[in-house]
C-alpha cells in the first residue's frame, strides 16, 4: 500500500473514547516497519477503506502483517453517517501468533453458529450448544495464551446469553473474575456493553423503579452501588465500571435528572479512583456529556475560506454565530444552503453565518456557491479536523453560538427545518429579558419587521 498511512487506535466499553495509539507509514515500495513498546497484550484497530482491521500486539513479538487489497468506500458509503466498517482480524505470517489463533477461532465459531442456527436460536438446544463448546475446546484446547483463553470464554458466553435469553443478573457475576488487562479487549467490551446497556432505564420500570429513579435524581451513588452489587453480583473495581456504564446510558435516556448524573460521574469515587481505567472513563464521560451543551465553550474553528483567507470563528463581532456543517455533494445540504439568503436578510444585524464544508471537488463547490449566491463565510475543512472535533455524523449539522463562542442551541435547526422561527423566537425572548433588566435599551439586538415581542 505505497504512500498510505494507517492510524491504529484502542478502545474499550462504549463510554470510553477511542485513542490514537500509533501510525504505520508505508513508503513508495509499500513497506513499513514500526517498533512499539508494550509490557502487556494490547488490542488495537485501524479503519481504512471499507475495513476495520483488528490486531493484538504482544510483548517481545515481531508481527508481519498480511494486508488485504484495499477497497475504498463508494460514494454512498462515504455519505452514509451510519456506515459501519467490515471488521476482520489481521493475518500474520506466523500462524502461531495470537491474532491468527483468534481469527481461526472466530471463523470456526461463526461457521458452527450458522450451521446450527435453528437448533440454537429457535429450539434453544442445550445439547447442540454443549457440542459446539466441546468441538471448539478440542480444536483450541492446547492454546494456553491467557488473552486467547479469555477471548474464547467471553465469546462463548456471548453466544450462550443470546441462545438461552439469559438475563444480565444470570451471568453478570463472571465479570468480577475478568482481569483488568482484558477490559479493553473486544470480547470483553462486546459482552459488557450488551449486559449493562440501559439497565437503569430498565430498572425504573420494575417494582422498585421509584427507588431507583429517586436515587439517580438525588445523586445517591451509595444506594446505586449497593443495588448494583446486590443484583449483578459484581464487586471491587468492576462494580465502578458497571456504575459508570449505567450512569452514561441513563444520561442519554431522558429518564433521569441530568445534572445529578453529572454530579455523580464527577464524584471523587470515580475521579480519585486508584484504577486508571475508572478515572479515565469518568473523565471521558464527564467531557462527553457536557461537550457542546448549552453555555459550554465551543472549539474555535480556524480554517481557510473558499477564497483562501485564514479565518477563525471566534474573531468576528456579531452577537450570534450560526455554524452549519455541510457537504455540497449531498442534495439535501445544497437545498438547506439555498435557503440561507432569506435567513441572512432577516437577521443580518444579529447573526453571522459560518458554513464549515467537508472537502469535495473544489471547482464544483465554487460553482455551486457562485450560482446560488449563498451568503456566509465558507470554511473548508480539508482533513475533517473540525468535523471530527464537533463529532459531526450527518450533514447538515448546526449550532448557534454567542459572541463569546458559547453554545446557545446544542441542536440548532437546519435552515429548512425551522431555524428562522427558532432564532426569531429566541431573539424575541432575549429582547424581552433585556427590556425587563434595562428598561427600553435593547443594546445591539434588533428584530426584523415581521417579528413582534409578546409580553
Amino acid at each position: 500500500m505505497p504512500g498510505r498511512s494507517f492510524n491504529f487506535s484502542y478502545s474499550g466499553p462504549d463510554f470510553i473514547d477511542n485513542k490514537s495509539c500509533f501510525v504505520l507509514e508505508f513508503d513508495k515500495t509499500g513497506k513499513c516497519s514500526k517498533t512499539i513498546e508494550t509490557q502487556t497484550t494490547d488490542f488495537v484497530f485501524c479503519d481504512f477503506g471499507i475495513y476495520r482491521g483488528m490486531l493484538f500486539i504482544e510483548p517481545n513479538q515481531t508481527i508481519k502483517l498480511q494486508l488485504p487489497p484495499v477497497r475504498e468506500k463508494s460514494f454512498a458509503e462515504q455519505k452514509n453517517p451510519y456506515f459501519e466498517p467490515v471488521s476482520f482480524w489481521f493475518a500474520t505470517e506466523n500462524k502461531q501468533q495470537l491474532n491468527n489463533q483468534i481469527s481461526d477461532f472466530t471463523s470456526q465459531l461463526n461457521q458452527l453458529t450458522d450451521k446450527y442456527f435453528d437448533q440454537l436460536y429457535f429450539r434453544q438446544s442445550r445439547s447442540i450448544f454443549d457440542s459446539l463448546v466441546y468441538f471448539l475446546d478440542k480444536k483450541s484446547g492446547t492454546i494456553k495464551n491467557e488473552s486467547f483463553v479469555n477471548h474464547k470464554m467471553l465469546s462463548l458466553k456471548m453466544i450462550e446469553t443470546e441462545v438461552f435469553r439469559l438475563k444480565p443478573e444470570d451471568y453478570s457475576a463472571m465479570f468480577s473474575n475478568v482481569k483488568q488487562q482484558f477490559w479493553l479487549h473486544p470480547a470483553f467490551t462486546e459482552l459488557f456493553n450488551k449486559t449493562f446497556n440501559g439497565q437503569l432505564s430498565f430498572e425504573v420500570k420494575s417494582v422498585k423503579g421509584d427507588e431507583i429513579r429517586k436515587a439517580v435524581n438525588q445523586g445517591n451513588i451509595s444506594f446505586l452501588a449497593d443495588f448494583t452489587k446486590a443484583k449483578y453480583k459484581v464487586a471491587n473495581d468492576i462494580l465502578d465500571l458497571v456504575l459508570l456504564k449505567m450512569l452514561h446510558d441513563a444520561y442519554y435516556s431522558g429518564d433521569f435528572n441530568k445534572s445529578s448524573i453529572l454530579q455523580m460521574v464527577k464524584s471523587t469515587r470515580f475521579t480519585n479512583h486508584k484504577n486508571q481505567i475508572i478515572r479515565e472513563a469518568a473523565n471521558n464521560i464527564s467531557a462527553k456529556i457536557t461537550f457542546l451543551q448549552p453555555e459550554s465553550s465551543a472549539p474555535a474553528i480556524c480554517l481557510k475560506s473558499l477564497e483562501g483567507e485564514n479565518i477563525c470563528t471566534n474573531q468576528n463581532n456579531k452577537k450570534y454565530k450560526y455554524l452549519i456543517f455541510a457537504d455540497t455533494e449531498m442534495v439535501i445540504c445544497r437545498e438547506h444552503l439555498k435557503y440561507l439568503p432569506a435567513i441572512q436578510q432577516k437577521f443580518q444585524k444579529n447573526l453571522e453565518i459560518f458554513i464549515v464544508l467537508r472537502k469535495t471537488d473544489a471547482s464544483q463547490m465554487k460553482k455551486f456557491f457562485t450560482e446560488t449566491e449563498v451568503p456566509g463565510i465558507k470554511l473548508i475543512d480539508e482533513n475533517n479536523e473540525f468535523i471530527d472535533a464537533y463529532k459531526v455524523r450527518s450533514f447538515p449539522q448546526c449550532y448557534l453560538l454567542d459572541e463569546n463562542h458559547k453554545v446557545k442551541f446544542a441542536a440548532a435547526k437546519a435552515p429548512l427545518d425551522g431555524f428562522e422561527q427558532q432564532f426569531g423566537a429566541f431573539i424575541q425572548q432575549e429582547l424581552f429579558n433585556d427590556r425587563e433588566i434595562k428598561g427600553n435599551s435593547f443594546g445591539s439586538l434588533s428584530l426584523p419587521p415581521d417579528f413582534k415581542i409578546h409580553t
